[in-house]
């Protein structure tokens, strides 16, 4: 077995942080790694935390994580904040609002940019989740950015999915409802301590009465106040509810099938791009034929055409 991956069933935080480090740069070697740890993966449970900017996910999942450790479980948390298209970088403000959970040895955090992709995740989710879940982690936090109704792809990789809202909304959740407002296996309404939380919650009810009215499950609406930590407690107890629930229906495999469906995709998808763009034979055609299509020679469908042409032959 990979030196690396050993170390990182044996829980070891500074190889968990490396192989994180090598999958996102696309490495070999965390290729490799990542094939040893793979049949030692499927044992956490994937939480996905999405909603509004500025609902407050960053210090719901701190709390959250707290009550975990009360019940001794050991908690990954992968926050996801959005990549400059200018610089490159990312702030990655989330981890400063989780800095009291630093010390904490059964606590990991990872920040990640989402480095061009959408959907609120970032293109190397699939495999830091599953070097959280080989560490030993029982829960594993997906925090994604928060950019809105577009945000959806958090469904592909969590178990349970819940999304964050906020009082005073009003209209506005009618406007998002066909995207995040459509994912949830758990509503929340976050600072319940603000004026308006009662019409925020009628409001969700009554869109729950609606989407679920052919379903043998409720989407439950909760309140918390996390910076008050009201209500983290039910909180968790549902989403070990909901868990419960997906292991008795038989949902819990179908929902893993979507994600083992989306990763494959997406390190197909990684490679194809890989092989494009650093090959240097297909470097050199790609250039020529942008250089042709900027000349109106060649049009950007046929241009595909030849390049997907040699790959598959």
């Amino acid at each position: 077995m990979n030196d690396i991956a050993s170390k990182v069933l044996n829980g070891d935080p500074r190889s968990v942080a490396r192989l994180i480090t090598l999958v996102e740069n696309s490495s070999p070697e965390g290729s490799r790694a990542m094939k040893d740890i793979y049949p030692h993966t499927g044992g956490a449970h994937v939480i996905g935390i999405t909603g509004v900017m500025g609902s407050g996910k960053s210090t719901l999942i701190s709390e959250l994580t707290c009550e975990y450790r009360k019940q001794g479980l050991e908690v990954g948390i992968i926050a996801i904040d959005p990549t400059s298209p200018f610089s490159g970088g990312a702030l990655l403000g989330d981890r400063v609002r989780m800095m009291e959970l630093a010390t904490d040895e059964g606590v990991f955090i990872r920040s990640m940019g989402t480095r061009g992709m959408l959907g609120g995740l970032t293109s190397a989710v699939y495999d830091v989740v599953e070097i959280l879940d080989a560490s030993g982690k029982d829960v594993v936090i997906v925090e994604t950015v928060g950019v809105g109704q577009a945000e959806v792809d958090v469904i592909k990789i969590a178990d349970t999915t819940i999304v964050i809202l906020v009082p005073g909304l009003g209209d506005s959740i009618q406007a998002i409802k066909a995207g995040i407002m459509e994912i949830a296996d758990i509503y929340v309404v976050n600072k319940a301590d603000k004026p308006g939380v009662d019409q925020t919650v009628a409001e969700i009810e009554s869109l729950v009465d609606i989407s679920c009215s052919n379903r043998d499950r409720k989407t439950p609406v909760l309140t918390t106040s996390a910076k008050e930590s009201k209500g983290i407690v039910e909180l968790a107890q549902e989403i070990k509810k909901h868990k419960e629930y997906l292991e008795k229906s038989n949902e819990f495999e179908a929902q893993r099938r979507k994600r083992y469906e989306a990763e494959l995709i997406e390190i197909i998808r990684k490679r194809l791009m890989n092989f494009i763009f650093d090959e240097s034979t297909f470097k050199g055609k790609v250039e020529l034929l942008i250089d042709q299509i900027s000349k109106k020679e060649v049009d950007p469908y046929t241009a595909a055409d030849e390049i997907l042409g040699k790959i598959l032959k």
